[in-house]
Parts: structure tokens; sequence; C-alpha cells
């Protein structure tokens, strides 16, 4: 039970973070010029990047456990939504992160990319949601 508790908070935990950059994040480096914007993405990207991978990874290990503990299959349907964020990343955000990273100086798009990256950012706040409800429910 111990290990299905942890991996709900880390599943929260998740959620919360991607919720904090599509709502607090994104609209702060929007209000920025295109030359601060830039400067404000990348560094924030890749701490974002660790931050969510880290929790991603811990919640679908901790799920692990908790079914190695358990044998209800709810726990890998939860582990396997949580892990669907690293290829979500790399086969849908990390094409517009290759572009933004690649610009020295802001390009005439370097706005609509950053826009459209943070419209992606709410498909981690879904695989989060899903997730934790998944944990949730097992857990209730």
């Amino acid at each position: 039970m111990l290990a299905g508790l942890i991996a709900f908070a880390f599943a929260a935990a998740f959620t919360g973070a991607a919720l904090y950059i599509a709502l607090v994040e994104q609209p702060a480096r929007l209000a920025l010029d295109d030359s601060s914007m830039m400067r404000e993405w990348a560094p924030s990207d890749r701490r974002g990047f660790a931050l969510l991978g880290a929790l991603a990874v811990a919640g679908a290990l901790a799920a692990l456990a908790a079914y190695g503990h358990a044998s209800d299959i709810r726990w890998l349907l939860g582990a396997l939504i949580v892990a669907t964020s690293w290829p979500y990343f790399y086969f849908v955000v990390v094409p517009i992160n290759n572009r933004l990273l690649a610009e020295s100086e802001p390009e005439a798009d370097s706005r609509e990319l950053v826009r459209n990256w943070g419209w992606l950012e709410w498909g981690l706040v879904a695989i989060g949601l899903a997730a934790s409800g998944v944990f949730g429910w097992i857990l209730a």
C-alpha cells in the first residue's frame, strides 16, 4: 500500500508541476519581449524536463512496486500512463524544443513556436491527471 501511495504522490506532483508550467510559467514567458522570452525559455525547459522526467520515472517505478505487492493490473495501467510522458515528450515536444534551441537569436516565428510549445504542455497535464486518476481509483 505504501508503494501505491508513493506512486499517487509522484503522479500528483507530476500533474502539479505540469500545471504550474502551463498556467504560471508559460503566460509569464509570453509576456516578455522576444529576446528575453528566448533567454528564459531554454534553462526553464531543461529544468522542467528534468523535473517532470524524474517524477514520471519515480511514479512508474512506485506503481510497478505496488503491482508487485498487490498484483492489481490497474497499477500497471497507471505506470504505463505516467511513463507515456517520455515518448510524448520525445516525439511531440522535442521537435519544437530543438527548433527553439537552434535559434541563437529570436526568429520571426519564435513567439509562435513558444506558444505552440505551451499548448503541447497541456498534454503532460492530461497524462498526469490520467495517471493520478487511475492511482486514486485504486486507492479509493
